[in-house]
């Protein structure tokens, strides 16, 4: 359900990242069980709603939180010690990949760097840098959740 496309002020904020063809291209990328635009978007939207009501720097985050993740590795097809590298990397390298397309400021290059806190050493300096950090945990365990029960549904099925 695409139910953050009815978020006209939502859209408005993140529809020039979300017309980028290579940050489209996460689509691509299987992320906990579904794939990475999916969970970008679903990591931005509900950072972006929490942000909103606290009347913090909801609009920042919105777009800091969609780009999050934007790195086009395969963790399907690395070795374990690469996925580890990855998993610590992946921060700076999606900061990277922002900067080629949209410019960020140092309060939403927080929010990218340190959305891995702490297996990523960047601290996060803003409250709303800690609040993405844990809703992109949130969103993660909740994605998780549709894999574990379909793999326990795929184990009972089996004949």
């Amino acid at each position: 359900m695409e139910y953050w496309k009815n978020d006209k002020e939502y859209m408005d904020l993140v529809k020039d990242i979300l017309n980028i063809d290579e940050f489209q291209q996460l689509k691509n990328y299987k992320h906990h069980g579904d794939n990475r635009l999916n969970h970008c978007i679903r990591a931005s939207y509900k950072s972006y709603k929490v942000t909103k009501k606290l009347k913090l720097r909801y609009k920042e985050v919105a777009r800091a939180a969609l780009l999050h993740d934007f790195f086009l590795v395969n963790n399907q097809e690395i070795s374990i010690f690469e996925r580890i590298k990855v998993l610590i990397i992946h921060p700076s390298i999606a900061v990277t990949n922002a900067k080629k397309y949209v410019e960020l400021n140092k309060f939403e290059e927080n929010i990218i760097r340190s959305h891995m806190f702490p297996v990523n050493p960047t601290l996060p300096r803003y409250f709303e840098s800690v609040l993405v950090d844990l809703i992109d945990d949130y969103v993660s365990i909740y994605e998780r959740r549709f894999t574990i029960k379909n793999s326990i549904v795929k184990l009972f099925n089996r004949k």
